[in-house]
């Protein structure tokens, strides 16, 4: 006759939660060594309530050794609930807080990247009120492509994002912030560097390698990426930038961003009169959230930035 195994963790505790922040810990910054500065304790101590945890869930969460540190797949699920718990806590944290109309707790913020050139700065400037507002309040950036940050928001390990306003997910809402516009750009080393605009041909301009967005965006906007023959990808604008300024791709860059390299002569928009399209950014945030003072309190200061 067979019998059941008990489950390892019958409850959660204030310990389990304590190992679980270190496992937290650890995993964003890559293993046992690097994490010594970020938790101010010695890697012998980390091992050791890695193992605790460990041996508390019954499984095996990581192998460490000479080659490295890696979670195993256990251990990357455990994660990713790890995630999900303490940030169900901090938010129970924060409206608890909420009931003594003070700002507490944390803002936890997903934003695509290098949005910090764009000159309309209402991120920044509403960050600065809610800062404030709420001195102790304590703002947590992740700068992540579009497609986590949705993710991230609607599973609750972030309270906003900001993304390119594509097609909308069901369960976010989305508020438009600002247009950005992209231009067609090539790098020194690139032969249509110096080649004017007047004697380029849409028909050479597009038989040159280029660069598509792995990110989602709107049919308008792809149909200028599917004009191009794209041979690579990116993830996100900045690995779009890496490609565009080894002088051997074409693609499109927000024009905010690409301005200092323009400046500075190692970029160059082709046509720009025709070679461009605008897209929104939006804020997003989870339809039938909890009341959370900090957030509604930044996305005020976000209306009127």
């Amino acid at each position: 006759m067979s019998t059941r195994r008990p489950d390892p963790l019958a409850q959660v505790s204030d310990f389990d939660i304590r190992l679980l922040k270190l496992f937290r810990s650890v995993v964003d910054c890559g293993g046992f060594s690097a994490a010594e500065s970020a938790l101010g304790i010695g890697r012998s101590a980390i091992s050791q309530q890695m193992s605790d945890l460990e041996q508390r869930l019954g499984l095996r969460l990581c192998q460490r050794g000479r080659a490295g540190f890696a979670l195993t797949e256990e251990g990357r699920e455990v994660y990713q609930s790890t995630l999900q718990l303490l940030a169900a806590l901090e938010s129970f944290r924060t409206e608890v807080n909420g009931l003594h109309q003070h700002l507490r707790g944390e803002l936890n913020i997903g934003l695509t990247d290098n949005l910090v050139t764009v000159p309309h700065m209402r991120i920044t400037n509403a960050l600065a009120r809610l800062k404030e507002r709420g001195p102790d309040v304590r703002v947590n950036i992740r700068m992540t492509p579009p497609s986590e940050v949705e993710q991230g928001v609607l599973d609750g390990r972030l309270h906003i994002g900001v993304v390119p306003l594509a097609s909308q997910l069901s369960g976010l809402d989305y508020q438009a912030l600002y247009d950005e516009r992209s231009r067609l750009y090539c790098a020194v080393g690139h032969p249509l560097f110096y080649v004017d605009d007047q004697q380029l041909s849409d028909t050479r301009l597009d038989a040159q390698e280029a660069i598509a967005p792995t990110f989602r965006l709107p049919p308008e906007v792809q149909r200028h990426y599917q004009a191009l023959a794209c041979t690579a990808s990116a993830s996100d604008r900045e690995g779009m930038a890496f490609l565009i300024l080894t002088g051997r791709y074409i693609g499109y860059l927000p024009d905010h961003y690409a301005q200092a390299w323009v400046q500075q002569g190692r970029l160059r928009v082709l046509k720009p009169a025709s070679r461009y399209y605008d897209i929104s950014l939006a804020s997003v945030t989870r339809k039938g959230r909890r009341p959370h003072l900090v957030l509604e309190s930044f996305l005020e200061s976000l209306a009127i930035s």
